[in-house]
């Protein structure tokens, strides 16, 4: 490591190859993670947008604002993982050479070879869920084939950009640390909202008495919860990267509202005047500060060890707390603009087809009691995965 250098300071700017390369101090945050977060960042807003324009107005054309905003992820993500790859394999800087790997002749940071594979993968959705509505018609899953294929590549993109920030927080100065390690968590909070949205149809309220619910949180959480707080190495890192995933739903669900639009397709059940938004978030807020705690006490167990605790109290805690949640979402009291009871989708029949506040509880309690096993079970081996990707990244040096 070089000498660190104090806090506010004026230093010279180093070129790239000086700040990412392995064994020199990063003096600041390299202006291609900056890119990639830009990126992120369009696609974190352009996501919610979608789904409330989908709900709200319809399909109505590809070129809408939130389509190019998801979009242009993959195009600023691009544009910075090409200048690292192409600055690591045709640049003759030493220290770039050391920090990058080499993969079908090219060299860069492993994270963005990653990246990169998820900026494909989005890019190339977006043709393929044009050419999917030509063909089959409309429709409003978020798992479409072209819809799964984008999600996929976003959240490539989202591993790929934690490792680069991994590698650099290994060599960068105590304040370029902290902005970074915060910057992780950020992105962390992002994955933890994306896989959420997948999970929109298993996390809907009238679903939450169910152990289905609970299977589908177990399998899709814990993973993108625990790895960014553990690879970031932060005191309440797990309860950062919770906070900040309500703190995004809670802003898409009360300002998506405050912008008028209406339906454009029918059939129209519901009478629309402005963007409709999904539902209140996940209260993961809860299990993310009990972790926290418990990791005080058992942060030097075994890797197995601590995902067998750390699972069973995740799902637990998050059952005992969204579960009476439910109930009250139910109620009248949960119909305002604070917990969004009050939204529908215009082509969604609730009140003429069916009661949108009846919690559904049939489930037989044989077959609760079986999926709440095997979301006890899973959610150890998603811990596990959760612990074993923060490792890798608390070794990423490249």
């Amino acid at each position: 490591m070089g000498q660190s250098i104090p806090f506010g300071q004026h230093i010279a700017r180093p070129p790239i190859s000086a700040r990412v390369g392995a064994g020199v101090q990063v003096a600041s945050v390299p202006w291609p993670i900056w890119c990639m977060v830009a990126g992120i960042v369009s696609g974190m807003i352009g996501g919610p947008w979608d789904i409330s324009w989908h709900m709200s107005i319809g399909r109505d054309t590809f070129w809408t604002p939130a389509h190019i905003l998801i979009q242009l992820t993959g195009v600023l993500v691009g544009i910075a993982c090409a200048y690292m790859i192409l600055t690591a394999t045709f640049g003759r800087d030493a220290a770039t050479q050391d920090a990058s790997v080499k993969i079908w002749g090219f060299r860069g940071p492993l994270g963005a070879f990653i990246a990169v594979w998820g900026c494909i993968a989005m890019l190339t959705s977006a043709p393929f869920d044009n050419w999917w509505h030509n063909a089959y018609g409309l429709d409003v899953k978020i798992l479409s084939p072209p819809h799964t294929l984008l999600s996929l590549g976003s959240l490539a993109i989202k591993i790929g950009l934690m490792a680069l920030m991994a590698g650099l927080m290994s060599r960068a100065t105590e304040s370029v640390r902290r902005t970074l390690g915060f910057l992780l968590l950020y992105i962390g909070a992002s994955c933890v909202a994306q896989m959420g949205t997948i999970l929109t149809s298993s996390t809907w309220p009238t679903e939450m008495h169910r152990a289905a619910c609970y299977l589908a949180v177990a399998i899709a959480i814990p993973a993108v919860l625990i790895a960014p707080a553990w690879g970031s190495q932060w005191k309440w890192g797990c309860t950062a990267v919770a906070g900040i995933y309500t703190i995004i739903l809670l802003a898409f669900e009360w300002i998506l509202p405050l912008f008028p639009a209406e339906p454009k397709l029918g059939p129209v059940y519901q009478h629309i005047t402005h963007l409709v938004p999904l539902r209140f978030p996940l209260l993961l807020i809860v299990p993310a500060i009990l972790l926290d705690l418990l990791w005080r006490k058992t942060r030097e167990w075994g890797r197995w060890k601590l995902a067998a605790v750390t699972g069973p109290v995740f799902l637990l805690s998050f059952w005992a707390v969204q579960w009476p949640f439910a109930d009250f979402l139910m109620t009248p009291a949960a119909r305002n603009r604070i917990f969004g009871m009050a939204y529908f989708a215009y082509f969604d029949p609730a009140t003429i087809l069916y009661n949108p506040y009846q919690l559904d509880a049939s489930e037989p309690r044989a077959v609760f009691v079986r999926l709440m096993v095997i979301a006890l079970v899973s959610s150890v081996i998603t811990a596990r995965l959760g612990f074993a990707w923060g490792d890798w990244m608390r070794r990423m040096k490249r």
